[in-house]
């Protein structure tokens, strides 16, 4: 099949390398323009970017599909399918349109919960008990088009965003191969109007632990925000990212360390288990702690910083 394929992060690289494995004719890879990073500012291709050239594929990074010379570029193509995941790029209704037989999304949620940004930080801030990946024939809506094929995990009760997210794209390339290889077997089927939620992007803002909330908010929020933009608290003065942890047993005055790196919250405690101290390299807690001046029974709270 010729398949015109677009994404950009890392979640998209399995999927590039299965299509490819699998052998389909990639006739393009679309991904967003290089940007500039790191301290130097330098321009950085993306990992798809990356991941193309690797293969020795032709790679276009417009900054937009909605003027005529983009859109008829990708028509001309003439591709049987775009696979998109992750691209990051509204596509206008001709793109969509273009290929013979249309444009099918990998969204990383069980359609029609966690539509938009974020859906692998919100379904675990939320305590879903699972989730997965849909192969989605696109429309102009956010997410709304038919579902093709849907495959479900667990979340673990320690797992972190980063580690679903390796889960979900590995699954993702495995779900879209097997909906090529059926395509002409499967049937849409609408998303039901009852259920809808939206995965708004993640703010920043949202980062910082609140210790009055329960032990589960915390949890969750801890490891729904690892490793970005990471849940965080003040302790000594100093910010404090939290990249994992685990529900713990203990209760004392919200924010009140218990023992080691186990904090009390609104209700029940967290044990955090891995830490990013401002300016260092991630750690296990307990690394952190020998070095640490953090003693049971501190509160971790506006004395330290907070307020």
């Amino acid at each position: 099949m010729r398949v015109i394929f677009m994404g950009t992060p890392d979640f998209s690289v399995p999927v590039l390398d299965a299509l490819v494995a699998d052998g389909h004719e990639i006739a393009c890879v679309y991904c967003q323009p290089p940007r500039p990073a790191g301290r130097g500012k330098k321009e950085r291709k993306s990992p798809v970017h990356l991941a193309a050239e690797a293969h020795g594929l032709p790679v276009r990074h417009p900054k937009s599909l909605r003027n005529d010379e983009a859109q008829k570029e990708f028509a001309a193509l003439d591709a049987d399918l775009a696979v998109v995941v992750a691209y990051g790029l509204i596509l206008p209704q001709p793109v969509l349109d273009a290929p013979k037989q249309g444009c099918l999304n990998i969204h990383a949620s069980l359609l029609p919960r966690w539509r938009g940004a974020a859906p692998i930080q919100r379904a675990i801030m939320a305590g879903d008990a699972e989730t997965g990946v849909c192969i989605m024939q696109m429309e102009a809506g956010l997410d709304t088009g038919p579902v093709l094929l849907r495959r479900a995990i667990p979340i673990g009760a320690e797992e972190t965003a980063a580690e679903l997210h390796d889960r979900l794209s590995i699954l993702g390339a495995e779900a879209i191969l097997e909906a090529l290889h059926q395509l002409p077997d499967l049937t849409p089927e609408p998303q039901p109007e009852q259920g809808v939620t939206y995965a708004e992007k993640i703010d920043k803002a949202e980062a910082r632990i609140d210790w009055a909330d329960p032990a589960e908010t915390v949890d969750r929020k801890i490891r729904g925000l690892s490793p970005f933009p990471g849940a965080w608290t003040m302790i000594d003065g100093k910010r404090v990212k939290l990249l994992a942890s685990r529900m713990a047993d203990g209760s004392g005055t919200a924010g009140e360390v218990l023992t080691g790196l186990t904090i009390a919250c609104g209700r029940g405690a967290v044990e955090v288990t891995r830490v990013q101290p401002e300016g260092k390299a991630p750690m296990a807690a307990g690394d952190w702690l020998r070095g640490a001046r953090l003693t049971p029974g501190t509160v971790l709270g506006a004395e330290q910083g907070e307020g």
